[in-house]
């Protein structure tokens, strides 16, 4: 980055609070008491991020009479729920073309049920009253180089010849008369797979409908170990413990009770800032008019979106992988990216010169080999987990809150009989060699970026053995 350009990004980030804006916000509520002494339940949802909320509230209406607790090791919606780009797709796969490439037989199928998925996200935040500025505009995957726009001519071409639900292609006209940048060559327009809304609102408006319904919600109360107790299982914490006949762990990014399953998903940081609210005129000199979520097609993207009040959170790029997977709040602040992340931001909207940053911030998400959510049931089918959503679970938790409530009532449906939930992705390996493949698979994805997609020896070696990292 030139001096000026360092310059003039440092200075727009001179007055950035270290915090998600999502959750820098006076409407966050007060969180409830941590358990002390001993519950006994019928289900145990370990974990108060969108993964055990959707868990615990439809285990509710499945079944009002159950008897459901969720416990939580801080606020709900603290960690990964409250912190990332607020962008809520339909697909369960981390996008159609992961999906097609592992679970071909399978895929019209996975497609149809993250739309019934969506809609039905769509249906709870009307029906409870959730205040979370849904915004059902869709998204567009922007080419910012030659190689990416043919990639998005191919991808149209294809979805078509499929038969699934075929995006619109934008020229670079057409997609700058969306969004104006001189970095866009082209986009492709999925106008109703993809809802934005605001993270940490959705969060809270889960956790008062639980409430409302009847789950017993003990905040600042992790989960420190599990055991099975006569027919089902105990949990215990830090005050007290818990006894349930089934649990659910919706812990994600943090290690699993279940031992056994930690190996399977890595932490990998990510970063996102947010602008201050954009005047009217400053709005109108990039256009924008449709307010649909946008993410660039390079293996190292960006995603970025409009707020309800005109801010643009501007995220992704980096993707950080601690030695070892230890989770530490020193690398939610990382100043280098943030630099980075701001010069880009005006490399693509020159015309917002002089925009400031509010807010910088980072967090972790949980990464598995297959770059979407996986499941399994432990203790003779008294625990379901699901992990591994890969920073797309706004959406994708929901189905697997559904998949952990099938396998814990022990019923075969058409979620659990899909291929793509029987099956389990790679472990990683352990150190130094998780390390030292995941540093070279950044690097390979770098070089990819600047030499027109060519994936070399390396990437064409991992897809081969089904880690198949493609961002």
């Amino acid at each position: 980055m030139a001096t000026d350009a360092m310059r003039h990004a440092a200075a727009s980030l001179s007055g950035a609070r270290p915090r998600s804006y999502w959750l820098d916000d006076p409407a966050e509520p007060e969180p409830r008491p941590a358990l002390t002494g001993d519950e006994v339940c019928d289900l145990l949802v370990v974990g108060g991020g969108y993964s055990g909320l959707w868990t615990a509230l439809l285990a509710k209406e499945r079944d009002p009479r159950r008897e459901v607790v969720l416990i939580e090791g801080r606020e709900v919606g603290w960690a990964a729920s409250g912190r990332n780009g607020g962008f809520c797709a339909a697909s369960l796969t981390h996008g159609t073309a992961n999906g097609l490439d592992r679970w071909p037989e399978e895929i019209a199928k996975l497609e149809q049920l993250g739309a019934r998925n969506l809609d039905a996200i769509e249906e709870a935040v009307t029906r409870y009253g959730i205040d979370c500025d849904f915004e059902r505009t869709g998204e567009i995957d922007v080419a910012t180089r030659p190689h990416e726009l043919s990639g998005l001519r191919d991808w149209h071409r294809r979805t078509g010849e499929l038969g699934l639900d075929r995006p619109e292609f934008l020229d670079q006209e057409r997609m700058r008369a969306e969004v104006d940048s001189p970095a866009f060559l082209g986009g492709l327009w999925d106008r109703r797979g993809v809802a934005l809304l605001h993270p940490a609102k959705l969060a809270w408006g889960l956790k008062r409908a639980c409430l409302r319904l009847g789950v017993r919600v003990y905040e600042h109360t992790p989960g420190l170990a599990l055991a099975r107790s006569g027919a089902g299982v105990a949990v215990r914490t830090p005050y007290g413990r818990v006894f349930a006949r089934r649990a659910a762990l919706a812990t994600n990014v943090f290690p699993s009770l279940v031992r056994r399953l930690r190996p399977y998903t890595v932490p990998v940081y990510d970063y996102a800032l947010m602008t201050e609210p954009l005047s009217a005129d400053r709005l109108a000199s990039i256009g924008w008019k449709n307010r649909q979520g946008l993410g660039d097609s390079a293996h190292r993207f960006h995603y970025f979106r409009l707020s309800a009040d005109n801010r643009i959170l501007w995220g992704g790029f980096d993707a950080v992988y601690p030695f070892g997977g230890r989770l530490h709040s020193a690398l939610d602040r990382r100043p280098e990216t943030f630099l980075t992340l701001a010069g880009h931001f005006f490399a693509y909207f020159p015309q917002l010169s002089g925009v400031r940053f509010t807010h910088a911030w980072g967090g972790a998400i949980d990464t598995c080999s297959r770059f979407s959510a996986f499941f399994t049931t432990a203790y003779g089918g008294r625990v379901a987990h699901a992990a591994g959503y890969t920073g797309l679970g706004v959406g994708a938790t929901r189905f697997g809150a559904e998949v952990m409530l099938d396998l814990l009532a022990g019923d075969r449906t058409e979620r659990t009989g899909l291929r793509m939930v029987r099956s389990k992705p790679l472990p990683f390996p352990p150190e130094p060699f998780a390390w030292a493949g995941i540093g070279l698979t950044k690097r390979s994805l770098a070089r990819a970026d600047d030499r027109g997609g060519h994936r070399d020896l390396w990437l064409r070696t991992t897809d081969r053995l089904g880690f198949g990292f493609d961002s």
